[in-house]
């Protein structure tokens, strides 16, 4: 498979509330300093467009809808998403099957699936279309320790049970002239499958030197820890429990006032700043070429030693169909993902996202204009 490198990949990543009963935007108003006159979307084809898929862009999809109404309000037409943030695995199926217009999810569509959307999308591939970044945390309750520096390789033996104590000598290594504590480390890990837990179980995988062995997916497979459910209670969990750490998408542990660890990728600790993490996807690969699919060489980001990069970036797509859309539904959707891709993104950094950068909205939305 060619990689292509992108100049300015980047993106927003999904942190948000767990509602799992579906929902348009109930605010018809656009978010404030969001321009709505300038927005090349069209508002035609058919007024209501039905998702399903990833909690973790529920919050980004909110926002997402409340401007597209607005727009489309400036231009005399009424139009609603409802999107049901059900999980991403659910969102798929619902997409396979031909129950909703297109699906939010924390992985690409890809071998079995991507083959049984062919019938769905009447012959048309499935295309995975990055749509909402964002960054995970490493984020730890450690009395008296609040600038905790760990790489790739000591995150991965903390998290298959290797590494045991907050004083290790590979910790202490990372972390010079900080006192650490003679103190067990206790793991907490997502009880319930998760793209979180998948994302990065990839991430200890890439950068860890092979201390991961494990393999990853969206269950926990590093066998050790406390699991809890959801990232509500992975983030409170180390709230509640000294010498604990865990990952978990960064707006929780801002919620819940959790210190979160620098990363050491090879070229010096890196602090957790949406600079940072659109930094370390700017030189991303795609695993095709052209206009089309999107879909991320997730190894490109995890993987990166460029110096002042936060590799450990989640990232969510939209699974639509190439080609197959009825006029009416390929005309709404280009033109909803299209406001998305553009002024959709002016709030997302309030909500835990890192919004698109300008070369990459263009990448975008060459994909989403050659939908069929």
């Amino acid at each position: 498979m060619n990689l292509k490198r992108s100049g300015a990949l980047f993106g927003a990543v999904a942190l948000g509330a767990m509602t799992l009963a579906a929902c348009g935007s109930d605010d018809n108003t656009a978010a404030s300093g969001v321009d709505t006159s300038s927005s090349n979307a069209t508002c035609e084809g058919k007024e209501n467009l039905s998702a399903a898929g990833s909690s973790a862009q529920k919050n980004a999809m909110d926002e997402f809808v409340s401007t597209y109404i607005a727009v489309c309000q400036e231009r005399g037409k009424t139009v609603n998403v409802a999107y049901n943030p059900s999980g991403s695995g659910d969102g798929r199926t619902q997409f396979i099957a031909g129950q909703i217009d297109f699906a939010g999810s924390d992985s690409a569509i890809e071998e079995e699936q991507a083959e049984q959307a062919k019938a769905r999308c009447v012959g048309g591939e499935a295309w995975n279309l990055p749509l909402v970044f964002g960054p995970v945390a490493l984020a730890y309750n450690l009395d008296g320790v609040d600038n905790l520096v760990l790489n790739g390789e000591t995150s991965a033996k903390i998290f298959n049970g290797t590494i045991k104590k907050w004083n290790d000598p590979a910790i202490a290594a990372l972390n010079e002239g900080v006192e650490l504590p003679d103190q067990d480390i206790t793991a907490i890990v997502r009880s319930d499958s998760s793209g979180t837990t998948d994302n990065f179980q990839q991430y200890l995988e890439a950068s860890s030197s092979g201390a991961w062995t494990s393999g990853a997916g969206s269950d926990f497979t590093g066998g050790i820890g406390e699991g809890a459910k959801g990232s509500a209670g992975v983030a409170q969990a180390v709230a509640g429990a000294p010498g604990s750490i865990t990952y978990v998408e960064s707006s929780y542990a801002k919620q819940n006032e959790l210190s979160m660890a620098q990363i050491d990728n090879g070229s010096g600790p890196v602090e957790l700043t949406d600079e940072t993490a659109a930094k370390a996807i700017e030189g991303a690969a795609f695993t095709g070429e052209g206009v089309g699919d999107l879909t991320l060489d997730l190894g490109s980001i995890f993987g990166t030693n460029e110096a002042g990069s936060y590799p450990l970036v989640l990232a969510t797509y939209e699974v639509v169909c190439s080609n197959g859309y009825d006029a009416d539904t390929s005309a709404a959707v280009k033109s909803f993902l299209t406001s998305a891709a553009n002024e959709g993104q002016t709030n997302l950094a309030e909500q835990g996202y890192v919004p698109l950068p300008e070369s990459f909205k263009q990448k975008l939305t060459e994909s989403i204009n050659a939908i069929a």
